[in-house]
């Protein structure tokens, strides 16, 4: 696997509209062999893009153009005096939203319904696509299932799909599953508990098929260890000992791979 290793620097990248590069979120893809890694700074490789985990399940998705997503969004992102253009949000619990956003930021969709309707977005940015597929949630009072309270993100850049589970309380139906599609890239939760346990969650991210699986939604860092474990047999594993990569449809790997960053805010 090659691995291409930047200085760790962030610079706010202005945003240039581009033409985006045709996805297959809907098609059986063959991924080539290897992964490139990149800190944010320098520019991103043209067909690629780069994702930095900042912490709990925020991450930062870059364009080549510039245009940066902060999935899953509560306010904080670091020392830093930094807007994004886009921001995606969920409400199960408190630090994946914020009641009142950045007004500077361009872009705030909100992942839950209003009342019963279900808030569907397409964004279409040139470079990036962003729609998303709605999830129920447990009651936060335990009484049942909130209707359409969280939302899959998926962003479609550089001919990848990449999807960000959310809050996750419950397998997706036939019908979510295939709203989706595949998902090159997906990022899920693995607390073991607080979304889904960890062996249902496993099987989720089997059946989405990706090329690499990101962790997410761990704390003290036992229940990614179970995850891992339980995961090995299917995916190889490679612990990054940063907090971003970089990655092309070209790049992804042979064998589905978890890649473990270490989250690290944007200071």
């Amino acid at each position: 696997m090659r691995l291409t290793i930047l200085p760790a620097l962030f610079l706010a990248l202005p945003a240039f509209a581009q033409e985006r590069i045709p996805s297959h979120c809907h098609a059986m893809a063959r991924g080539p062999e290897t992964i490139m890694r990149a800190s944010l700074g320098a520019p991103v490789e043209a067909d690629h893009v780069r994702i930095r985990y900042i912490d709990h399940a925020s991450f930062v998705i870059e364009t080549p153009g510039g245009l940066t997503v902060v999935t899953d969004y509560n306010g904080f992102t670091g020392g830093r005096d930094w807007v994004p253009d886009v921001v995606t949000m969920n409400n199960a619990h408190h630090t994946h939203w914020i009641a009142a956003p950045d007004p500077r930021i361009p872009h705030v969709l909100e992942g839950w319904a209003e009342g019963d309707v279900p808030k569907a977005h397409e964004l279409d940015l040139g470079e990036i696509l962003i729609r998303n597929v709605h999830t129920d949630v447990r009651s936060r009072f335990g009484d049942g299932a909130r209707k359409n309270g969280n939302s899959i993100f998926v962003f479609e850049v550089a001919g990848l799909c990449i999807g960000h589970l959310g809050h996750l309380h419950h397998p997706p139906d036939e019908a979510q599953f295939a709203a989706v599609g595949r998902l090159d890239v997906i990022m899920v939760p693995v607390d073991g508990g607080y979304t889904m346990a960890t062996a249902e969650m496993a099987e989720v991210v089997k059946r989405f098929r990706s090329s690499v699986v990101l962790p997410m939604h761990w704390f003290s860092g036992a229940s990614l260890e179970v995850f891992l474990n339980d995961m090995k047999g299917a995916f190889e594993v490679v612990e990054t000992g940063l907090p971003d990569l970089q990655l092309s449809l070209q790049d992804l790997p042979g064998r589905p791979t978890i890649m473990v960053l270490d989250p690290e805010f944007l200071n």
